[in-house]
């Protein structure tokens, strides 16, 4: 692997290195300073190709990484940074992209972990939103993308509260058939979040539902503080997966079943889309987190049926009717006994 770029190199005239922000087995990613824009900051994705194939394999994966970054670069959602450059230097691709402000979403778990409490529900469902927007955006370009390395550490949250879906270092366009499929790189992703079919490299076998496993575990974590069991250790121990409100039992009951249900460890036992997963996590009622009354008793969840109540008019309505059938009945007795008793007595 060759050394990373040092602050001040200048990539294509351009893009000037303040620092470097992230590193990797396949490269690095960049903070840098925009030359020919003044005061723009970008993100640089460095994707080094491996030196081992010939030639003719490395051409082949250059024209692999063009194909897709020229995909990535017509992407245009506000869940997403959006991709301005693509280029090789010195046997190193790099994608340019917006340099997104604010904290990742596992800083602010472990931040959250270390004083002792877990992220609120409602806020990680309302972050959920927006990357259920992101990946549905995705997964519905022609042909479609799939991102596959979808973990807390690639959502940022800006300072105006909007998240992004960076880091583009594994995306899978999907072609008419599998056997036309292609990637940018190599890779596995962070095995906390990745599906098993993902183990077998590029061969096919991943498509959108590896993506919502990977949304599945992301939140697994976010709700618990624990990272989920890898995909090998359940296919050996099916128990390894430890259900999220033993470790989180403020945790609502619907909430756990679509991050388990996201986590199926076949693909065909997963939501199928985007579109099911939101169903799974708004319930019948609509709206993230929201449904039936719930309460907890002894850790076990509740569903509290509203009170039915009768309208104050009918209520009235009906001492009314007791009243005056009281009153009849009273008028009828003195009549019949009392009266007759005064007359002859």
């Amino acid at each position: 692997m060759l050394p990373p770029l040092q602050a001040g190199e200048v990539l294509r005239g351009r893009y000037k290195i303040v620092r470097i922000v992230g590193q990797g087995g396949m490269g690095s990613i960049y903070q840098a300073e925009d030359l020919r824009l003044e005061g723009r900051l970008c993100a640089v994705k460095e994707i080094q190709t491996d030196p081992g194939p010939n030639a003719k394999t490395q051409d082949q994966a250059r024209e692999q990484f063009y194909r897709e970054a020229s995909v990535l670069a017509r992407l245009d959602h506000p869940n997403l940074p959006k991709v301005s450059d693509y280029f090789a230097e010195a046997d190193r691709d790099y994608l340019v992209m917006d340099f997104v402000p604010g904290r990742d979403l596992k800083e602010l778990m472990d931040e959250a972990r270390q004083n002792g409490r877990f992220l609120a529900e409602a806020e990680v469902l309302g972050w959920a939103q927006q990357l259920l927007d992101a990946l549905d955006f995705l997964h519905h370009q022609d042909p479609p993308v799939v991102h596959r390395d979808i973990k807390p550490s690639n959502v940022k949250l800006t300072p105006d509260g909007r998240l992004k879906l960076v880091d583009f270092g594994l995306v899978k366009v999907l072609g008419g058939s599998e056997e036309r499929t292609v990637t940018i790189v190599q890779g596995f992703g962070s095995v906390y979040y990745t599906p098993l079919e993902q183990y077998g490299g590029d061969t096919g076998n991943t498509d959108a539902r590896s993506d919502i496993y990977s949304f599945g575990a992301t939140l697994y974590h976010l709700l618990t503080n624990e990272p989920p069991a890898e995909a090998k250790q359940r296919f050996l121990r099916p128990d390894a997966l430890k259900p999220p409100r033993k470790l989180n039992p403020a945790l609502g009951a619907r909430t756990e079943r679509a991050i388990l249900k996201a986590m199926a460890m076949h693909p065909d036992h997963r939501p199928p889309t985007i579109a099911a997963v939101r169903d799974l996590l708004r319930g019948e009622t609509g709206g993230l987190g929201t449904g039936p009354l719930n309460a907890t008793r002894d850790g076990e969840s509740i569903v509290m049926q509203p009170t039915i109540r009768v309208p104050a008019l009918e209520t009235q309505t009906d001492w009314n009717l007791l009243i005056a059938a009281g009153l009849l009945f009273a008028l009828a007795f003195v009549a019949t006994f009392i009266l007759p008793m005064l007359r002859f007595g």
